[in-house]
């Protein structure tokens, strides 16, 4: 189960980018990972109120919920895409193992569950409903963190070089 979002009209950022140095655009990520990884998580706490919301409705006297599914709901750093260089951060299941009625059973496994349901369990999404509320305020969130981080940047390169070429 993946969510990708792709951000455009920026297109003179990244020649602007490519001019700042280097520990804005170093290979830990500088203000660019901080920046997604907090839109990210935007995305990832409306997920786990509807993983919280979901379960609540699953509960019942043959099922309770011990809460390890919202546990296990993290923000991750992803390989850079296909194109060769970039961030990418996912909002996922970590993968945890549990016994249910004498079956290891995934929380990956339960999480696809309840996002697409089955022939047995309607579905109960949390993903794409998270994203689809949540996407215009973590591009905000995105641009507000980078823009921050970006000035952080210079401000201390600048302090410590005597200012930018």
């Amino acid at each position: 189960m993946k969510v990708e979002m792709e951000l455009s009209g920026f297109e003179g950022v990244l020649e602007t980018l490519k001019k700042l140095p280097p520990e804005v655009v170093s290979k830990s990520g500088g203000p660019v990972k901080s920046a997604l990884r907090k839109g990210a998580q935007v995305i990832q706490r409306e997920a786990a109120l509807n993983i919280a919301r979901a379960t609540d409705i699953l509960g019942s006297d043959d099922h309770t919920s011990t809460g390890l599914l919202l546990k296990s709901l993290i923000v991750s750093r992803g390989k850079a895409p296909l194109s060769g260089k970039g961030e990418r951060y996912l909002v996922r299941i970590k993968r945890n193992t549990y016994q249910r009625k004498g079956k290891a059973v995934t929380t990956l496994k339960t999480a696809q569950l309840l996002e697409y349901g089955s022939s047995s369990q309607p579905a109960e999404p949390w993903l794409r409903p998270a994203f689809n509320t949540k996407a215009p305020q973590a591009i905000r969130t995105i641009e507000a963190e980078l823009l921050k981080g970006i000035d952080r940047a210079i401000r201390k390169v600048s302090k410590g070089k005597g200012g930018l070429q």
